[in-house]
């Protein structure tokens, strides 16, 4: 008993000292998307930040492919020591799952939950050129020609994607999914009148709106945004449990040392709370989250549940 005790003790103790000289080395934020997406954004925002708190390294990898997939693995995998973090969208964590078999980890079981970094609405966007001025236009439309209107997302699962099938669902009517390779793409094409529509993230299309490039019908959060005030919502539209927001979030390989995790989590959430890293992205139409583990733990099974419901209802695939 005696050596059992002395056992634990000394695996406490290394597990204090491990928390109060973390991180004495570099750290990795793995990206599963490429770089200059939202998900990217927000590690090469806090990246720097904490390389100035701690005076080491947090370099960022961008593991893209499969949806998000590989990089979620690679993290799965690594030591859970402190030293590498998945900086991430929703996708990864609560659709994709749903949506791809074989997969190589369990969202729900194989991370230690970090912190809801930001969130933002997404917006309903056609081109310029389009005859549809509204909402009640782009219904009509897909009630008169079922299946026939396209709309563009940033790829299979994406949380745009997803939207659309919501959107779907929830007025009785259909439309023709378009996925591209990332974001910047799609936009390409819906200021080219190549695809009718889009729920796109309002961060990465507000500068299109305001330049006159897309027009905005209508934003998933429950009342108006500060950056497109005059963009009603899709309730204000008439439309009703379609309140989506797309997400950034961090979280690392389960079984952190729990000290590790307290001071990690403490050091990412102020990272988003300084002043510049706030302006930079709430004037770009994000909202701070930053909140606790067991907040997002919480959040992670409600959004879990909430699009499992919609995949099967709507019978999606992307295999």
């Amino acid at each position: 008993m005696k050596k059992i005790l002395t056992s634990i003790s000394l695996c406490l103790a290394a597990l204090a000292v491990n928390a109060q000289t973390w991180p004495d080395k570099s750290v990795t934020l793995v990206v599963p998307f490429p770089p200059g997406g939202s998900t990217d954004q927000v590690a090469r925002a806090v990246g720097p930040k904490l390389t100035d708190k701690f005076k080491q390294s947090f370099l960022i990898d961008n593991k893209a492919g499969a949806t998000g997939t590989i990089g979620a693995t690679f993290v799965k995998r690594a030591a859970p020591d402190g030293y590498t973090f998945l900086v991430t969208s929703l996708g990864p964590l609560v659709i994709v799952p749903h949506l791809l078999k074989g997969m190589q980890y369990d969202p729900l079981k194989d991370f230690d939950l970090v912190t809801v970094a930001v969130q933002s609405a997404n917006v309903l966007v056609v081109p310029t050129s389009s005859p549809h001025k509204s909402v009640a236009d782009v219904i009509a439309f897909e009630k008169a020609n079922p299946g026939k209107m396209t709309f563009a997302s940033a790829g299979n699962g994406s949380s745009d994607h997803l939207t659309a099938e919501l959107f779907w669902q929830q007025t009785g009517t259909t439309g023709i999914h378009v996925p591209y390779k990332g974001g910047a793409p799609a936009h390409t094409d819906i200021m080219g009148g190549q695809v009718d529509a889009s729920f796109q993230n309002i961060n990465s299309v507000a500068q299109y709106i305001k330049g006159g490039k897309m027009r905005a019908l209508a934003i998933t959060s429950p009342k108006r945004s500060p950056v497109l005030p005059d963009v009603p919502t899709l309730a204000e539209a008439g439309v009703k449990n379609v309140e989506v927001a797309s997400w950034q979030a961090i979280v690392a390989p389960k079984g952190l040392p729990p000290a590790v995790l307290e001071k990690a989590h403490a050091a990412f959430v102020e990272a988003l709370n300084d002043p510049k890293v706030k302006e930079q992205f709430t004037s770009i139409g994000f909202e701070m989250v930053a909140n606790t583990p067991a907040q997002f733990a919480a959040f992670q099974q409600a959004e879990y549940a909430r699009w499992k419901k919609v995949i099967e209802t709507g019978k999606i695939s992307i295999e």
